[in-house]
C-alpha cells in the first residue's frame, strides 16, 4: 500500500493557510473600507478585521506578497499571450 510522503501534507496545509490568509486580508480590507465610510460592519466583518489585526506581521506580508505575485503574475502571463511575439503581425 502506498503512503504519500509527509512533506506533501505539510506543504498542502501551508498552502491552505496562505490562501486563508489572503482571503482574510481581502475581507478585512473590505471591512476597513466600510469603516472609513462610516457604514456599520456585520459581525463577520468585525471578526475578519479582528483576526487580521491579530495576524503576525510575517504572515500578513506573506499573504499580501502572495496576492501581489499572483495578480501581477497572471496579468503578465495573459498580457504576454495576448500581446506576445507569437501573435501574427497584421498585413500592412
Amino acid at each position: 500500500m502506498y503512503a504519500p510522503p509527509k512533506e506533501a501534507t505539510v506543504t498542502s496545509v501551508a498552502d491552505e493557510q496562505i490562501f486563508d490568509d489572503v482571503y482574510l486580508g481581502m475581507r478585512a480590507g473590505g471591512a476597513l473600507r466600510k469603516r472609513r465610510r462610516g457604514e456599520p460592519l456585520t459581525p463577520e466583518e468585525e471578526e475578519a478585521l479582528g483576526r487580521w489585526q491579530r495576524l503576525s506581521p510575517w504572515r500578513k506580508g506573506l499573504a499580501i506578497g502572495g496576492f501581489t505575485f499572483g495578480t501581477f503574475g497572471l496579468g503578465f502571463t495573459l498580457g504576454g499571450l495576448v500581446f506576445g511575439r507569437w501573435r501574427k503581425a497584421s498585413a500592412r
